[in-house]
Parts: structure tokens; C-alpha cells; sequence
């Protein structure tokens, strides 16, 4: 009977990758006016099928309506806060305390929202102290120039004011009791939109479609011009004169402001003449700052009993974002996850800050020095250009 040999085949065999992975922490956000929440189950399930470890603190998420059980059972490890903030990367979008600065890891990467009006000089010396690099998403860019968490962020805060505003107009208690869009017979509300942005666009967009009288003003014609093709004719554009935007303020229901320069001037005159009721958004990071003469109500901080008085009277609204933070949450996931993805590509934060031009620029801290004009001098430091270190490094 004939021998029988085998010959050894190749066959695939599963390689661990030599990659160090990366841990991601979510603390939750204990400031009451930040309600938004980076990562979604869904997301959190995807970034663990790509190699990271998630840690996330117990509740974290509890602003969004999603519990630990849902985040544990899409791969994430639900942990004590210093657990969390002893990450290789924290996501935390309200700008973090001295104290949660101190647990974290030396040289861990921070990912946070620029919001220099809500930034503390304790904080950002606590961050110098860590060396901590902190990055503002917000100010993160592609490779075609634009930002895509601003933007994003932009368009909600847009859609969110409109969505507001019409309850507010609408609440016989609190409000003038009236409809957006008014009805047959009857004149529908005046929106008056300052800027042309992404923002302005997504207010401008639901106030059509509700059937109201939209004006946009813009001291860029060409930008006036792009919004009037991407919504229509019955868009009513104007240059920001002086006169036309009082005028248009005087008769306005809904007053969107989304920032322009320079900046006209909202004095208390200008106030005054607007209607009662008028109800006043402004989409700016600023906190409000554009009427300085209106009471501000945080959005992420009222109550539905206490977002309008009891009589009609005028109030500037800011933080519209925070008042819808699931829609926030799907979108923000949906864009952390492709930058996280590129960290991984570059093979981490310090080769992605010099591979990519649109990360190095949203950094503000880096390893101990303060890299951004701004946060320099709110911390009484001096201000030094990131390409330095990251040509030595």
C-alpha cells in the first residue's frame, strides 16, 4: 500500500495588530448649561470595532435619554469619573474644571469647544500645568477649509432657534399666542435674519417653510446672493444698512442674530424701538454680548416655566444647541468618528497635528505652552507658535 504524504498549506491566521490602542474618556458634564454629548451608543459601538476602549463615567449621558446599559452593551466600559478623565483622549465639550484637569493624564489629549467666554485663566494654567493638549473642535478645519463640527453645530443652532421660537410665539401664557406662519386672511410673523452663514441659512430655511416673512442683512452681497439660489426668491436679502435693518428690527417677531463684522450696533435706542414679545436669538459664541441690554436666557438652563415672563416683554436667547442635545449628540458621533479614525491613520495626536493643517490650527495648549493668541492672554501668558515644537518634536 502506497505512503501518504500531506503537504502544509497556507492558511490565514488572525495577527494581532502591533498598533497601540487608544482609550477614550467620557466624564460627565457638570456644567448645567453644556447638556450636549459627543458619542451616541451607536457610535461608541463603532469606534470599538476600530480598536479604541471607551470608558465612560457612570450617567454621563443621562442628558441625551440614553442609559449606562445601552453604552455598555455597545462596548463601553462604564467606569468612576477618574477613571474617565484618565484617558488617553477625553471628550469633554464644556470647558473642564482645575480640579478634573488635575486627574488627568500628563500629556492626554483633550477635546473640548472653543467657548473662550465661558474659558477660566485657573483652567487653562491648569491645563499648561498637565500639559494637556487641548484641541477646540470647533476650530478644527478639512482639507477644503470648511469646519465640519462648527458647521454642524451651526446648522443645528439654526434649526433649534426656529423650533423655539415658534413655541414661544405660540404659548398663550407666556408668549403673544400667535403662529409662526399665520394663516389665510392673516399676516405671518416677520423674521429678521442677520448674517448668511450656515446658521443663518438652516433659521432661514424653517421660518420659509413655515410660511413667515424672512428677511436676511449681510454686508456680503455675493454671500446674500448664495442664500436667495439655495432657498428662493421669496427670501427678501438686504444690505446691512443701518436705516433698512432698523426699520426691519422695528417690525420683527423673531430676531436671528448669527454674527457678522463688523457688527452693527444694538444699543438700548435700538431695543426699544422692537416690538413686546419680540423674541431674540443670538446664535454667537459670545453669551449673548450682542444686546447687552436684554436680560439672557440660557436655553440648556431654563425651564419651560421660566423661558419666557408671564408678560410679553423681550429676552435674548443663547445656547439653542444645548435645548435639542440628542440631535446634537447623532450629529457630533458621526464626526468624532471619522476624526478619531484619522488620529489612528497618523498614529497619533503629535503625527496628526503635523500631517494635518486643519488639527494643528484648533489646538490651544500644547504640552505646557499656550499656542493660541487668545487663551494666552486670558491665562496672562506668553503666546508660542505650535509649528516650533512640532518641528523639534
Amino acid at each position: 500500500m502506497p505512503s501518504v504524504t500531506h503537504t502544509p498549506l497556507e492558511q490565514p491566521v488572525a495577527v494581532r495588530q502591533s498598533r497601540r490602542l487608544f482609550t477614550i474618556g467620557l466624564p460627565m458634564c457638570h456644567d448645567a448649561s453644556e447638556r450636549r454629548f459627543p458619542l451616541t451608543p451607536e457610535g461608541v459601538a463603532l469606534l470599538v470595532e476600530q480598536g479604541f476602549v471607551i470608558k465612560m463615567e457612570s450617567d454621563a449621558a443621562r442628558s441625551i435619554h440614553y442609559t449606562d446599559a445601552q453604552y455598555t452593551r455597545a462596548g463601553a466600559e462604564v467606569c468612576s469619573r477618574a477613571d474617565a478623565l484618565g484617558c488617553d483622549i477625553v471628550v469633554h465639550l464644556a470647558p473642564m474644571s482645575p480640579a478634573d484637569v488635575a486627574r488627568m493624564r500628563r500629556g492626554a489629549l483633550l477635546f473640548t469647544l472653543y467657548a473662550l467666554c465661558r474659558q477660566t485663566p485657573s483652567a487653562v494654567k491648569a491645563l499648561l500645568e498637565r500639559n494637556v493638549i487641548a484641541v477646540a473642535v470647533d476650530l478644527i478645519k478639512d482639507d477644503n477649509g470648511h469646519c465640519p463640527f462648527a458647521d454642524i453645530l451651526a446648522e443645528i443652532d439654526g434649526r433649534a432657534a426656529m423650533a423655539r421660537a415658534s413655541s414661544l410665539l405660540a404659548d398663550s401664557e407666556h408668549g403673544k399666542g400667535i403662529l409662526l406662519g399665520g394663516v389665510s386672511g392673516v399676516v405671518p410673523c416677520e423674521v429678521t435674519v442677520i448674517g448668511s452663514g450656515i446658521a443663518a441659512c438652516a433659521a432661514a430655511r424653517s421660518a420659509c417653510g413655515a410660511g413667515a416673512m424672512v428677511r436676511m442683512f449681510d454686508h456680503d452681497v455675493y454671500r446674500l446672493r448664495d442664500a436667495t439660489r439655495e432657498l428662493g426668491p421669496w427670501l427678501v436679502t438686504s444690505a446691512l444698512h443701518p436705516r433698512v435693518l432698523r426699520n426691519a428690527l422695528r417690525s420683527a417677531d423673531v430676531v436671528i442674530y448669527t454674527g457678522v463684522q463688523p457688527q452693527p450696533d444694538f444699543g438700548v435706542e435700538t431695543v426699544t424701538d422692537m416690538k413686546r414679545g419680540v423674541v431674540v436669538f443670538d446664535l454667537t459664541a459670545d453669551c449673548g454680548k450682542a444686546f447687552p441690554s436684554l436680560p439672557t436666557v440660557d436655553l440648556a438652563l431654563a425651564s419651560s416655566a421660566h423661558v419666557a415672563p408671564m408678560e410679553p416683554s423681550r429676552a435674548c436667547y443663547v445656547n439653542c444647541g444645548s435645548a435639542v442635545p440628542r440631535t446634537a449628540a447623532m450629529a457630533l458621533t458621526n464626526t468624532f468618528i471619522t476624526m478619531l479614525r484619522q488620529i489612528v491613520d497618523c498614529e497619533g495626536v503629535t503625527n496628526a497635528l503635523k500631517l494635518l493643517p486643519g488639527f494643528q490650527c484648533a489646538a490651544y495648549t500644547f504640552l505646557g505652552k499656550a499656542v493660541n493668541p487668545a487663551i494666552a492672554s486670558l491665562a496672562g501668558t506668553r503666546h508660542v507658535d505650535i509649528n516650533i515644537y512640532l518641528t523639534l518634536s
